[in-house]
């Protein structure tokens, strides 16, 4: 089960796009680079920011702790930090030591009993810090550098403790090393903004939720979060979990220590080795690898997760799919990120794959994302949402839904987002809103609707190029491609009065004279080349 956290809550205007330390992470990098490759000192410099991040907030609690003295406090007392789900950081781990001891040519020795401490002081984390800093080929010069760089981000203060900033820091690493390599990052951290919208229209009050590719656990830490906001008990979730690479795994493990948060995370592939087989889930929420094609299913042809058809060897979308479908418990939900192309595609006995799905009634939603959305690729992506049971009635309590058999709601949030740099884009908390509230409404979720569509109603209604409820029979008239844009048509023009024929006649003057000007410039053009010797 999973503890409840006490945070302060963020403000709404930082939502996570940029948490300004990046630059100085691949400083820190670049500085052991000399000596290690990317593999190594991953470990190496995401061991010191989980170090920092829970001193941090450790050394907060214990000025707290300092300044109630009077009042019978004691600052040394673990159970005062676990009382209020602080970490308990133990004297030789302490931040402040390390900082001391940085130029020092027994640092690695330091940090690699600072690790030992905290995996001492909290068995879950046994085996998964890092503690290889002794190791000769780690430079004490630049470990040294390399911790005065960490010690000057704030790593533990509240305003940053729900961004996964773990897993920001890996991604951004996972795309800087891939670049300066040569090679394409394979895997992605799931943007927040994309995490929050997947738990928000989930809305997971109560139950069992399930990741069986769950990266550093932004999915979890923002189920988390929305418990929270909503009122309810972080232990009324149970939360589960799977990560093929041991890497990833190790950080996801640090990640939720860090918030006090209590999973069944295993390691292995999901595919070929699932840890969780008996399990049925209330909800899944997963960021799959895109069109995986080093997936082995040629392994896997008689598997008995593909009830809707053998997926492609060459691409495990589907393969993904069906393996949440698996885990669904009869009423359970799930809501998931996949390329534009799941959507369309027929190649290798996909489409027949994705009409057995629909066909079945599985899918309740779609979503259309933006571009620009992810942190190291341009992917366009989209939006899946299976229901197994859409006949309604009570979900959870307090939570009932329609009956919404034989239909599917189609939304296209390409036109949402803002730019939050040259190449990246972040759903704004009121695109979140808008969506979330929408699949809300059309489902029947008034306890999770706050207004739908922006419009203060949660009454669902279709808006042309935004969203529309399609029927099975609209879906089989499309070639059951899934794509958004294809059922909520184009949104409507606002009719400014002007009556067509006077229009064109205006817009052909228009026309006209910028013809005329466009030649005029031309001919400036040429006789400017002329006088400097390049009219030919």
């Amino acid at each position: 089960m999973a503890k409840r956290k006490t945070r302060t809550p963020n403000s709404s205007a930082n939502n996570g796009a940029n948490l300004g330390f990046e630059a100085q992470l691949w400083r820190a990098a670049d500085a052991l680079r000399s000596n290690m490759d990317a593999a190594e000192y991953k470990h190496v410099v995401l061991g010191l920011i989980f170090l920092k991040y829970i001193s941090d907030a450790f050394e907060a609690q214990y000025a707290r702790l300092q300044a109630e003295r009077t009042q019978g406090a004691d600052p040394e007392d673990p159970d005062e930090y676990r009382a209020v789900n602080v970490f308990w950081v133990p004297p030789e781990a302490r931040w402040s030591v390390l900082k001391a001891a940085a130029k020092q040519p027994t640092i690695g020795k330091i940090v690699d009993g600072a690790m030992q401490a905290i995996e001492r002081d909290n068995p879950s984390l046994k085996g998964v810090l890092p503690k290889d800093y002794a190791h000769p080929r780690l430079d004490k010069q630049r470990l040294g550098q390399l911790i005065d760089l960490v010690g000057n981000i704030g790593l533990g203060a509240p305003e940053n403790r729900s961004k996964d900033i773990l897993g920001r820091a890996y991604e951004y690493f996972l795309s800087q090393f891939a670049s300066a390599e040569g090679k394409k990052g394979g895997q992605f951290y799931t943007p927040r903004c994309v995490v929050r919208l997947l738990v928000e229209m989930l809305a997971p009050y109560k139950g069992r939720v399930y990741d069986p590719c769950c990266g550093s656990g932004g999915m979890f830490v923002q189920s988390e979060r929305f418990i929270e906001e909503h009122g309810g008990r972080i232990g009324d979730i149970s939360i589960y979990g799977q990560e093929s690479n041991h890497t990833t795994w190790r950080l996801c493990k640090m990640n939720l220590a860090i918030r006090g948060i209590e999973a069944n995370i295993a390691h292995g592939d999901s595919f070929h080795d699932d840890r969780h087989p008996d399990l049925r889930a209330d909800y899944i929420l997963a960021n799959p690898p895109f069109n995986d094609s080093d997936w082995r299913g040629e392994l896997l042809r008689e598997d008995k997760r593909w009830k809707y058809g053998i997926p492609p060897t060459g691409n495990a979308n589907f393969a993904w799919v069906q393996h949440f479908i698996h885990h669904l418990a009869p009423t359970g939900l799930a809501g998931f990120v996949l390329a534009n192309g799941s959507m369309s595609s027929n190649q290798s006995g996909e489409g027949e794959i994705r009409k057995a799905i629909i066909e079945a009634d599985l899918v309740d939603c779609m979503v259309a994302l933006p571009g620009q959305l992810f942190y190291s690729t341009q992917i366009p992506v989209c939006l899946w949402f299976l229901a197994r049971n859409k006949s309604g009635g009570r979900q959870f309590p307090g939570q009932t839904f329609r009956n919404r058999r034989g239909q599917t709601l189609f939304i296209d949030a390409r036109k949402l987002g803002t730019m939050i740099d040259r190449v990246h884009r972040e759903l704004t908390d009121d695109d979140i809103r808008t969506i979330a509230d929408t699949y809300h409404a059309w489902r029947g979720d008034r306890s999770a609707s706050r207004g739908c569509q922006s419009s203060g109603s949660t009454e669902y209604k279709d808006i042309p190029g935004f969203c529309k409820s399609a029927t099975l029979d609209d879906i089989r008239h499309h070639g059951h491609i899934l794509t958004p844009g294809r059922y909520v048509g184009a949104a409507e023009v606002e009719d400014d009065g002007e009556p067509f024929e006077e229009k064109m006649k205006r817009l052909t003057a228009e026309l006209r004279e910028q013809t005329k000007q466009a030649a005029r410039l031309d001919k400036l053009i040429w006789a400017n080349l002329k006088d400097i010797g390049y009219d030919a």
